[in-house]
């Protein structure tokens, strides 16, 4: 479960996210929709302690992100898809922040082949379309296998194809009791996505 309270975050004097409240519960795909620019990124960035709120507070599971002893396997998040080093292949990646948790060689296989990158597993991260980039982010993701997923816009650079199956994923991992919260801009896509928004 992922609740935030009053969370605020001012830039330069500028206000981008402004006493927000929310709760997003298990076993449900729960929307953040809103325009470019409406602080939904932003708002992610506070969930996982990359930003601090100016005011408020976030929990995830009860706790603030970073009081998690081993954050991979409780929260796995995508925000932005392209913050991969460009020479390292997918599997490269994916071991690298594998090491970082204990988690095994076979649960990158199972990620990479999960996200339909099995073909490109061992090609530089460098010649990836947007979409398989995408694709290697929501791996990263997963790769804890987390009670609670969040991604920010992840059908961008998707084809039709990839969009049926992140609808399809984000269902099946909400079906499994995980709390899942995804943002986007796209009214069309959430109403076909989300169970709540």
């Amino acid at each position: 479960m992922i609740k935030a309270h009053g969370l605020t975050k001012r830039y330069a004097g500028r206000t981008v996210v402004q006493d927000l409240d929310f709760t997003v519960h298990p076993g449900t795909v729960t929307g953040f929709l809103g325009p470019n620019g409406a602080g939904k990124s932003t708002t992610m960035r506070m969930l996982l302690g990359l930003d601090a709120p100016t005011r408020g507070r976030s929990t995830v599971h009860g706790r603030s992100y970073a009081a998690h002893p081993a954050p991979l396997t409780q929260v796995g998040a995508l925000l932005e898809a392209r913050s991969v080093h460009p020479g390292r292949s997918a599997f490269h990646h994916l071991m690298a922040l594998a090491h970082t948790h204990g988690i095994p060689r076979r649960r990158v296989e199972e990620v990479i082949d999960l996200a339909g990158l099995t073909d490109a597993a061992h090609r530089r991260v460098k010649g990836f379309s947007l979409g398989m980039g995408q694709r290697l982010g929501i791996a990263a993701a997963l790769l804890g296998d987390p009670a609670t997923v969040i991604l920010d816009e992840p059908v961008n650079g998707l084809d039709p194809e990839g969009v049926l199956w992140i609808r399809t994923l984000l269902t099946s991992l909400a079906a499994e009791g995980r709390t899942v919260l995804v943002s986007s801009h796209l009214m069309s896509e959430m109403a076909l996505t989300a169970d709540h928004l």
